[in-house]
This record gives structure tokens, C-alpha cells and sequence, in this order.
């Protein structure tokens, strides 16, 4: 297992629709640990194959909730299920998020409170989710992942001009920007 570089805002992966798993192999297995091991060095709650340069969609979970129970696992080619939003803006201390892939920050964003999730994992077994509350925020986070949309995307106008000063300033926003959990100085 490796620790992998993590891209950052503006590399091309990141913003463009991953493809689905064709035939899950012992590369794919390979990635999936290398996918663990980052999310783990980060540290994260989650992490998908394009945030490690990979347009494949995977993508890899952990949280521990209040009780502290866990919730660990991988989804291969997910497809994603959410009850609808409820009106209104998000509260910033209940319903703010942070992404590996513009680390550091932290924005409100309103999400939908329940979502039903389906794929395969690495043995090809049919994986089902039906979670509310901060899992449903990381599978909904994740999979926008996969369809190359980074939560920064998601922000309000105010929100998006403050993210727009920080990759400026950052010199983020272009091919290439990657940073190394364990390495970089960069509070994810």
C-alpha cells in the first residue's frame, strides 16, 4: 500500500465525469488500499479514484459516528439515491464541508439529509446503503466525485467569489496541483 498525491482544484480528473469499472482486477484492488491508506494519512472521511488521478469510479469511506461506532467501506460504480432538499440556507455550523481536493477550508453547503446508495465491492457483491445525516453528506460528497463536480462547485455566489481568492492566491485552479498527506504542510 502506498499514500497517494491528492490533486487539487482545477486538475483536469477532477472536473470531468470518471468511468465505470469494467472488471475489477488486482490493480483495482491495489488502488482501493493505495485509496485507503491516503484517505487514512490525510485524514478524511472519504476519497474517490479521481482525487488520486484515477477517472474510475471508486470510492472509499470511514467515519466514526457520535457512538463511536465505524462505517468503513469501498463502492465500485455507485449509483446514488437522495430525498430532496429541504428549502432554505445551510447552517454553518451544522452543515459545513471540506474536501481533500481544496484542502483546508471549509464552506456551508446544504445536502440532502437522506440518500439510498448501490454498487459492488471489491469481491463483485452488491453493496446497498441507506444512511441519513453526516453519511448521507459523504456519500453525496463522494460520488460528486465521480460526476467531476468538486462541493466548491455547489457554493453560493458569496462562497464561490472567497473560494475563486484562495485558489488565486494559492496559485491553485490549474493541471498538476497535488498535495502529499504526510508530506505537505496543509491543513485538510
Amino acid at each position: 500500500m502506498a499514500v497517494l498525491p491528492i490533486r487539487i482544484m482545477g486538475d483536469p480528473v477532477l472536473h470531468a465525469p470518471a468511468s465505470p469499472v469494467a472488471e475489477i482486477t488486482d490493480d483495482i484492488r491495489s488502488l482501493v488500499a493505495d485509496m485507503f491508506e491516503t484517505m487514512d494519512a490525510a485524514p478524511g472521511v472519504g476519497i474517490a479514484a479521481p482525487q488520486v488521478g484515477v477517472g474510475l469510479r471508486i470510492f472509499t469511506y470511514s467515519y466514526e459516528d457520535d457512538e463511536g461506532a465505524p462505517w468503513r467501506g469501498v463502492v465500485i460504480n455507485p449509483e446514488l439515491w437522495i430525498r430532496p432538499l429541504e428549502p432554505g440556507y445551510p447552517d454553518p455550523d451544522e452543515e459545513s464541508e471540506g474536501c481533500l481536493s481544496f484542502p483546508g477550508e471549509r464552506f456551508p453547503l446544504r445536502r440532502s439529509d437522506a440518500a439510498l446508495l448501490t454498487g459492488v465491492d471489491l469481491d463483485g457483491e452488491p453493496v446497498r446503503i441507506e444512511v441519513t445525516g453526516w453519511r448521507a453528506r459523504i456519500l453525496q460528497h463522494e460520488f460528486d466525485h465521480l460526476d467531476g463536480v468538486l462541493y466548491i462547485d455547489r457554493l453560493d455566489e458569496e462562497d464561490s467569489r472567497v473560494v475563486a481568492k484562495i485558489a488565486r492566491k494559492r496559485k491553485w485552479g490549474k493541471p498538476g496541483a497535488a498535495w502529499m498527506p504526510g508530506v505537505d504542510d496543509i491543513e485538510a
